[in-house]
């Protein structure tokens, strides 16, 4: 797929008809990108059998080439190795509706040990976050990213021992942005490391995601040889961290960018539109109002 640029979206726009209106040349852009992206239904082979997804009722399922070109080409992330985005059928990554999508993705880091999960205080280990997401304010600003806040729970942690499967919620306040974002982190344990789906889009979707939460969960499993029952201790790593270093992360530099700038490339679209619209009065000059 082309990267989608203001250069390439200029000249898509300047081969389109004069007599276009801004408004049907950016409905014409998104129709235009809306057609190349190629949905999944059903069961879905995840990372050549490591697991197995089955996309929820309601909702559709975006492969990881696409899912990479969507978050690093048309919504502005640094470049990552994606799974695959779920959205709800309803979604797509330019809708101007957008309530949210998932983000899969996995992380061989070793075999997590859940002894500690009954544990842990999460209101110091929230204190603890909260000190560290300040922290990184530094490195985010030095990458060209605002600051971000880590208001509190929105979801307070939770832990399936049975199915090892991890969820909690987090607020965050970006700067610039008027309007928190929410952060619902789901977390499935395996053998070699970890499956994650982060539900991203403003904090008032909370409600929204939380009617499906629970379907999504269960769209998930580690395929047998991956599962987190399968490990070995004599030939399988252990992770550094258990269930606490899990919640608190090694991502706060990345953590919600493209929640920041979901609308990246709404100004490459618009700004195209608008250089259409001035290189067409310079060339054709303005209409003149009949009299």
């Amino acid at each position: 797929m082309k990267t989608i640029t203001l250069s390439i979206l200029c000249f898509l726009v300047f081969q389109m008809s004069q007599s276009q209106s801004e408004e049907e040349i950016y409905k014409s852009i998104l129709d235009s990108l809306e057609s190349t992206f190629n949905y999944e239904y059903g069961t879905v082979d995840l990372k050549n059998g490591l697991a197995t997804l089955r996309v929820p009722e309601g909702y559709k399922f975006l492969g990881s080439e696409q899912s990479g070109y969507v978050l690093t080409e048309l919504w502005g992330n640094p470049p990552s190795d994606v799974v695959g985005l779920l959205f709800p059928e309803d979604i797509s990554p330019i809708s101007d509706n957008f309530t949210y999508a998932v983000e899969i993705t996995y992380s061989e880091d070793g075999f997590i040990e859940d002894g500690d999960a009954e544990d842990i205080d999460y209101d110091d280990l929230l204190e603890e976050m909260q000190k560290d997401t300040k922290a990184s304010n530094k490195e985010r600003k030095k990458q060209g990213y605002g600051s971000m806040e880590l208001m509190g729970w929105a979801s307070t942690p939770f832990y399936d021992g049975k199915n090892k499967k991890l969820h909690w919620a987090k607020e965050i306040k970006f700067e610039g942005s008027e309007v928190n974002t929410l952060n619902y982190n789901i977390r499935i344990l395996g053998r070699k490391g970890f499956l994650t789906m982060n539900a991203i889009g403003d904090i008032g979707v909370l409600s929204l995601f939380n009617n499906d939460r629970e379907q999504i969960l269960a769209s998930v499993e580690f395929n047998k040889g991956n599962r987190y029952q399968d490990f070995d201790s004599d030939f399988d790593n252990v992770a550094s961290y258990g269930i606490g270093g899990l919640i608190a992360g090694k991502v706060l530099a990345k953590a919600g960018f493209f929640a920041v700038i979901l609308k990246f490339w709404k100004f490459i679209a618009l700004g195209a539109v608008g250089l259409f619209s001035v290189f067409r009065k310079k060339l054709f000059g303005g209409k003149e109002e009949s009299k």
